[in-house]
C-alpha cells in the first residue's frame, strides 16, 4: 500500500512538519525526549505516513516477549558494518514509536526495528520487511496483552502473509516454532529457553509437549499426520561459542547472561542470512553493546556502586534474577503497577523468589506491599521502604544490585539523575 499523487505527498510533508514541532516543543518543555508525541501526531495527520517514511527500504523486525531492545540493538550495529540504519533505540515500539524512528532515519538506507508483539501485523504489512526475527513467547501482561496463544495465533497469520521474507526464529521456544513453523524461508536458531511456563501444550493442535535432551515434540500429531517437533537448527548457541552454516564463532558478550547469548544469535543470524553481513562484523557488533537504555548499567550513588536490572514479566524476572549477584551488599527489587508495567501484578506469583533464600531484599515501588508479600510467602528475608532511591540508600555501602519494572526502572533513573551524589 502506497499512498499516491500531490495530496498525499503534501499531508506527508504537512504530518512531518507538525511532528518535529510537537518533539522540539516536548523536550523544550522537559516533558520527554520527544520519541512518541512526534509519531503520534505525524500518524494522526497522514495515516499511511509509516509506508511513506520507510520508501520501500530493507527493513528487520525485531519481536518477542522478552530481549526485543537488546536484540535490535545488536541488529542495528552489525547491519551498520555494510549499510547505513534506521532504528528506535530509544525502544518505543509501537506505532508512534517507529514512525518516529523512521522519521528521524529518512537517510538511511536500512531499517532496524523492535515492535511490540501487537503490532506485528500492522507494521510488517506497511513496511513488507526483509526479515522477522522471533524471539521468544510467554506470558506478559495479561491486562493489555490477553492470552499468549492468541498472540501466537496473530503472529503466524502476519508470517503467512509474507512467504518472501526470511524468518529468523528460536526453534528451542515451542511457541515461536509454532509460529513460523510452515513458513518457507526459516533459518532457525538454538538460542535456548530459560522460562518453559507457556510451552507445555501444543499450540497447534492440542496436548502435551515432551521434552527430552535439548529435543522437544507434541504428542498428538497435527492435523496432516506431522509431528510438531523441535526443528533442526542453523545456528546453535553453545555456551559461549556460536555454531554456524560459515564456522563457529566466539560470543564475548559485554551483556551478561544465557538469554543474551540467545539474543545475539539470532541478531547475528539475521544480519548474516538477510542482509550478507560477514559473520565476522556481526559478531564484534554483538560484543560491543553493553547497555540498552540505562539495563545492565553500573551507577554510583554516594558510598553504593548500583548495578541496574529491568524485568517486565516472570520469563524476564527468572532471567534477572539469575544474573544477580549474591555476593552484593545490597539488593532492592522494585515494582510498579502503571499502565505501561500492566495493573496486574499476579505474575509475582509465577516469579520463583524461593531460589533467593538467604538474601536480604528490599521491597520497593509504588506496589513494594504487594512484592513484601510475596517474598513472605516465599520465605525471603525483606523489608518494604517504597521509594527506590531511600532503599538503596538503606543498603550497607558497597554494591547494591537492582531490579525493576519497567516504570520503576524508568522513575529511578529519572530520579538519581537530579541527585548530587549520583555518578552515572
Amino acid at each position: 500500500m502506497k499512498p499516491k499523487g500531490p495530496l498525499s505527498r503534501l499531508r506527508t510533508r504537512a504530518a512531518v512538519a507538525a511532528a518535529q514541532l510537537a518533539t522540539t516543543a516536548s523536550r523544550a518543555t522537559g516533558r520527554g525526549a520527544g520519541g512518541m508525541i512526534g509519531g503520534l501526531v505525524a500518524g494522526a495527520i497522514d495515516p499511511n505516513i509509516m509506508v511513506s517514511l520507510a520508501a520501500s527500504r530493507p527493513a528487520a523486525l525485531v519481536t518477542g516477549t522478552n530481549g526485543k531492545s537488546t536484540t535490535t540493538r545488536m541488529l542495528a550495529g552489525a547491519l551498520r558494518a555494510k549499510y547505513s540504519v534506521a532504528t528506535n533505540e530509544g525502544g518505543d515500539n509501537m506505532d508512534a514509536g517507529i514512525i518516529s524512528a523512521l522519521m528521524a532515519g529518512t537517510a538511511a538506507s536500512h531499517i532496524a526495528l523492535e515492535v511490540d508483539e501487537l503490532h506485528v501485523p500492522k507494521v510488517a504489512a506497511r513496511l513488507n520487511p526483509t526479515a522477522l526475527v522471533l524471539l521468544n513467547l510467554s506470558r506478559d501482561q495479561l491486562d493489555r496483552v490477553g492470552e499468549i496463544n492468541k498472540i501466537e495465533r496473530a503472529l503466524r497469520l502476519a508470517v503467512q502473509e509474507h512467504p518472501e521474507m526470511k524468518v529468523i526464529a528460536n526453534c528451542d521456544d515451542v511457541l515461536v516454532s509454532s509460529v513460523a513453523y510452515d513458513h518457507p524461508n526459516v533459518v532457525w536458531v538454538a538460542a535456548g529457553a530459560g522460562w518453559m511456563g507457556d510451552s507445555v501444550t501444543n499450540p497447534r493442535s492440542g496436548g502435551h509437549v515432551v521434552r527430552d535432551d535439548g529435543d522437544w515434540y507434541g504428542v498428538e500429531k497435527l492435523a496432516d499426520g506431522r509431528v510438531f517437533r523441535r526443528p533442526t537448527p542453523d545456528y546453535v548457541v553453545d555456551g559461549t561459542s556460536l555454531r554456524t552454516p560459515h564456522g563457529d564463532a566466539k560470543l564475548d558478550l559485554a551483556l551478561p547472561g544465557n538469554a543474551n547469548r540467545g539474543n545475539a544469535a539470532q541478531a547475528i543470524a539475521a544480519a548474516v542470512e538477510a542482509f550478507g553481513v560477514p559473520l565476522d562484523k556481526a559478531v564484534a557488533a554483538a560484543a560491543e553493546v553493553r547497555d540498552v537504555a540505562g539495563r545492565y548499567s553500573t551507577v554510583r550513588l554516594g558510598e553504593h556502586e548500583i548495578h541496574l536490572l529491568l524485568a517486565k514479566n516472570p520469563a524476564g524476572w527468572q532471567e534477572a534474577l539469575s544474573m544477580v549477584d549474591r555476593d552484593a551488599d545490597g539488593l532492592v527489587i522494585a515494582v510498579n503497577g502503571q499502565v505501561a508495567d500492566g495493573e496486574d501484578l499476579s505474575w509475582l506469583w509465577d516469579v520463583k523468589f524461593e531460589d533467593f533464600s538467604g538474601v536480604s531484599v528490599k521491597a520497593a515501588g509504588e506496589r513494594g506491599t504487594d512484592l513484601a508479600v510475596r517474598l513472605l510467602y516465599a520465605d525471603i528475608d525483606h523489608e518494604l521502604v517504597h521509594d527506590t532511591v531511600a532503599a538503596i540508600r538503606a543498603c550497607p555501602p558497597g554494591r547494591v544490585e537492582v531490579l525493576a519494572n519497567y516504570t520503576a526502572f524508568r522513575d529511578l533513573r529519572k530520579d538519581l539523575s537530579k541527585l548530587e551524589d549520583y555518578r552515572g
